[in-house]
């Protein structure tokens, strides 16, 4: 079948107008290339863009920021103690042009970022104690800590002069000027995480128990005590609530016995004879029922309002 020639060069035109353009997102730059070298100036501006096609190629790099995840790895403290520091970093293209030349490609810059900063990140931790690798100040945050200030005694624990955020910062600073020669900015470094390894974290977990033992047991003396002078204090305001009931009975008691003895001896004065009456009668009530017999002479003083009752009967 035979393609007549207005097709072909209908189809060459269009060929090449596509690979004529190309367009440039916001967070793209680009690097042309012509037979695999860069030419001209890299192309930041959105926008659409020409080109010479099939000889020449285009190169996108992001504008972004970019992540670099480091491999945890096992770092001996000045103090000796090993830690695993497991850091990342965050970095971006700043010059696209020496990027394409000298690592060419995200994956090339990754492996220079692990050549330089993980280096950095040994050195820096290697160079300080473990409290300056953890810790950015010298207030209590550590879990064995804080129970041991609350029961008062005093942790062995070395200042902190410089700290995990300085540290950072002086591995980027180290970094950064290395990494500047590829066309790559490094912004921030960090330390995602910080272990102990498995032969110390036992000890420090040992450690821990033990203390927490101690800080439970302080506070179980105190409640203990605590409840011993809360019962004392009880049994006390009892004595002391029941010898005040017990005084003011006696006091009510005695001022009731003296009123009536008053009353009794005002009663007296002013009729003797009605008084003894009286008396006698309540005697004769309180000791005389239907089962008790008395056996008295007639001449008993205890019978003397009887002898001259006189029962009349009409």
């Amino acid at each position: 079948m035979k393609v007549s020639l207005p097709i072909i060069l209908i189809a060459l035109a269009v060929f090449i107008g596509i690979n004529c353009v190309y367009t440039v997102d916001e967070t793209e730059q680009v690097v042309i290339t012509q037979f695999g070298k860069p030419v001209g100036e890299p192309i930041a501006e959105p926008g659409l863009k020409g080109k010479i096609p099939v000889i020449q190629a285009v190169n996108r790099f992001p504008k972004n920021l970019l992540e670099w995840d480091g491999d945890p790895g096992q770092i001996p403290t000045l103090d000796k103690t090993f830690i695993w520091v497991d850091a990342f970093a965050r970095w971006r293209i700043t010059d696209p042009l020496q990027f394409f030349r000298t690592v060419n490609n995200e994956s090339g810059a990754l492996r220079k970022l692990d050549d330089i900063i993980d280096p950095a990140v040994r050195n820096f931790i290697t160079s300080y104690h473990l409290i300056e690798s953890v810790r950015n100040t010298n207030r209590s945050m550590d879990t064995m800590e804080v129970g041991l200030e609350q029961i008062g005694e005093k942790v062995p624990i070395a200042e902190v002069k410089t700290g995990r955020e300085k540290i950072t910062r002086m591995i980027l600073e180290q970094a950064q000027p290395k990494l500047a020669e590829f066309g790559i900015e490094v912004v921030d470094v960090r330390v995602k995480r910080i272990n102990y390894v498995e032969e110390v974290q036992k000890a420090v977990y040992g450690r821990m128990i033990q203390e927490r033992k101690q800080i439970a047991e302080k506070f179980r003396s105190e409640g203990m005590g605590e409840s011993k002078k809360i019962e004392g204090e009880r049994e006390k305001e009892l004595q002391r609530i029941s010898s005040e009931a017990y005084r003011k009975a006696q006091e009510i008691k005695g001022k009731a016995d003296g009123e009536a003895a008053q009353l009794y001896a005002e009663a007296y004065n002013r009729d003797a004879e009605f008084y003894s009456f009286v008396k006698t009668l309540d005697i004769y009530k309180d000791i005389l029922d239907e089962n008790t017999w008395l056996m008295l002479s007639t001449d008993s003083e205890f019978l003397k309002y009887l002898k001259d009752y006189e029962y009349s009967h009409k």
